[in-house]
């Protein structure tokens, strides 16, 4: 009887190799397929869709219009592109100052209050410079390229359905 659970226990091992080595590549496979969908080149098109800042945004409205109109819109970018970048600068600032109202241990309801206000201040100064850069290029333009601005979303850079 001693024999018997010895016999037993060689058939499992027998079993034991192959299951082991069947597991072992199934997840060298999963591995590999892992790898090999995400060492591939990223696709131009994920990049675009990036919105680093309104420079980039308004050059890609320029980009949408009439060859003619998006010389023009992209001089009067040039032309204030500093004030754009300090209105957004300025936004993404007064942003920050509300977000460190927020986490303030101790917190004080006035300066979150004053600090959001900040934010809807310069937000407004933000649009502001934006839409003083349309009406700088819309006289400029032609019937087609403002008509081509109307159906664009100024901040977003895209068609409006």
């Amino acid at each position: 009887m001693a024999i018997m659970p010895k016999i037993e226990n060689a058939i499992g091992a027998r079993w034991l190799l192959p299951v082991s080595l069947a597991v072992n590549i199934c997840f060298v496979g999963a591995a590999g397929a892992v790898a090999l969908r995400y060492t591939g080149e990223v696709p131009l098109s994920a990049i675009t869709q990036i919105d680093n800042n309104a420079t980039d945004r308004l050059d890609r409205v320029a980009a949408a219009l009439p060859p003619s109109d998006a010389q023009i819109m992209r001089s009067e970018i040039r032309a204030d592109e500093e004030r754009v970048v300090a209105a957004q600068a300025d936004l993404r600032l007064a942003q920050e100052e509300a977000r460190d109202s927020l986490r303030a241990e101790p917190f004080d309801a006035t300066v979150m209050r004053t600090a959001m206000q900040r934010v809807q201040v310069a937000r407004e100064n933000y649009h502001l410079v934006l839409h003083e850069v349309f009406e700088a290029a819309a006289p400029k333009m032609s019937v087609v390229g403002r008509s081509k601005l109307a159906t664009l979303s100024a901040i977003r850079g895209n068609v409006s359905p």
